[in-house]
């Protein structure tokens, strides 16, 4: 029996109808850039694997920072205890994120860490007296899949087995090209006719919506709203965080500054599950009391787990070295020639570009669904060639490694425009 018909017998996938799906894909090894499946079959990897290794599969460097936790430290509780990496992970963030950031709190994946955030924004204001329960959201959001994520959401296939379970979240339309001060309004409207607690979003690109982007401007005026309506403010950095936009975080972009930021995927670089949501001192203050009831009663058994902190902490030194600069702005400028050459095909709609993040939507008669046959179809066609992306209906991205060379670069930007020949 392989590894396939093995997976049938016991595994339950993420996102999958498994009575319709074809068979996974059995990887057995990974490097830089490239998997292997049991076949021998070579696959380059352009979404970095749900955009978790930006540096690359089994890096070397990442490796020996886990292994040599692994021999003194690989965990500890942390409630009533710390240990040097997670200080150490803090005193690293500290450098990079913005200034206004203060506190980190440690939890295990991108949901939890906006589980976290969406708790803090709503205890916050029961802690001073204030009853606030409106969460703000944008429209075809995705911030994960525990239920204050979920609820905070707008993708209904995902959601709407649970519709009535939620915590009360009302949508504003996305900021877009041509349909800000639209945007504007309606976060004005609701914040007249709402108690709200806060405001999350994706900043500056909707990664599960199909890679949606919109200019820093637009998001900082509408921070400055929410300032100006003390309604806190949560920037969703899972997806955008450590590089993938050009910068550190998305939030570099802006000029006014968010009250929590969530991360995770390429904090660790891939290795180990971990996320943090960072929050400015006031935030902490109105949780510090003598008041026990006041704390925040949130935790994970694996919070702060040393392990992860060092896989963390690698990854951050690896980001910030001159070698990993260089390649995000390598994968800038190859897309951004890629988007010349492609945007005035016949079967293009539009092109965007941000960072390592390639985004190409396909025109189309009818609207595609999330998982409709196109989708589907175009899906089959990359494994085919032994290229790893999973379009968004009719919206093909790609979001590699940093360290993905410039030939497997233009191999998959060549399959990609094959594809638009069968569609």
């Amino acid at each position: 029996m392989n590894l396939v018909e093995k997976d049938s017998q016991y595994l339950w996938h993420p996102y999958t109808q498994h009575k319709t799906a074809t068979p996974p894909i059995a990887i057995t090894r990974g490097k830089d850039a490239l998997l292997w499946d049991e076949n021998g079959k070579e696959y380059i990897d352009a979404i970095a694997s749900w955009w978790v290794n930006p540096f690359g599969h089994s890096n070397q460097f990442i490796a020996d920072a886990i292994y040599k936790q692994l021999t003194t430290l690989e965990h500890v509780l942390f409630g009533g205890f710390t240990h040097s990496p997670a200080i150490q992970v803090a005193e690293k963030l500290m450098e990079i994120l913005p200034k206004n950031q203060q506190k980190i709190f440690f939890s295990d994946n991108g949901s939890t860490s906006v589980e976290v955030a969406i708790k803090v924004a709503l205890q916050y204001f029961f802690n001073r007296g204030e009853k606030r329960t409106t969460i703000i959201a944008f429209e075809n959001a995705f911030h994960g899949d525990t239920f204050a994520a979920m609820a905070a959401s707008g993708i209904s296939f995902y959601t709407q087995a649970f519709q009535g379970m939620f915590i009360d979240v009302v949508r504003i339309p996305v900021p877009v090209k041509g349909e800000e001060e639209t945007s504007y309004q309606a976060l004005k409207d609701v914040i007249q006719k709402h108690n709200c607690a806060g405001f999350i979003f994706e900043p500056l690109v909707q990664g599960a919506a199909g890679m949606v982007m919109y200019e820093p401007g637009a998001l900082d005026v509408l921070i400055q709203i929410c300032k100006e309506n003390k309604v806190l403010t949560i920037a969703d950095e899972v997806m955008t965080g450590f590089g993938k936009t050009g910068k550190n975080f998305a939030c570099d972009y802006i000029q006014g500054q968010p009250d929590m930021m969530c991360l995770s995927k390429a904090l660790t670089g891939g290795t180990i599950p971990m996320a943090i949501t960072t929050f400015t001192q006031d935030l902490f203050d109105a949780f510090y009391d003598d008041d026990i009831n006041k704390a925040l009663f949130h935790g994970h058994t694996f919070t702060a787990n040393p392990t992860g902190c060092a896989a963390a902490l690698a990854s951050m030194e690896l980001l910030r070295s001159a070698e990993i600069q260089e390649s995000i702005v390598r994968v800038n400028q190859r897309h951004l020639g890629f988007q010349k050459h492609i945007e005035n095909h016949p079967m293009v709609k539009t092109t965007r570009v941000l960072g390592t993040i390639f985004a190409l939507e396909i025109k189309i008669e009818n609207k595609e669904s999330y998982y409709g046959s196109m989708r589907t179809k175009l899906y089959n066609f990359f494994i085919e060639k032994g290229v790893i992306l999973r379009p968004v209906g009719n919206i093909v991205y790609i979001l590699p490694p940093y360290i993905i060379t410039d030939v497997q670069l233009e191999k998959v930007y060549a399959i990609v425009e094959e594809a638009l020949e069968i569609v």
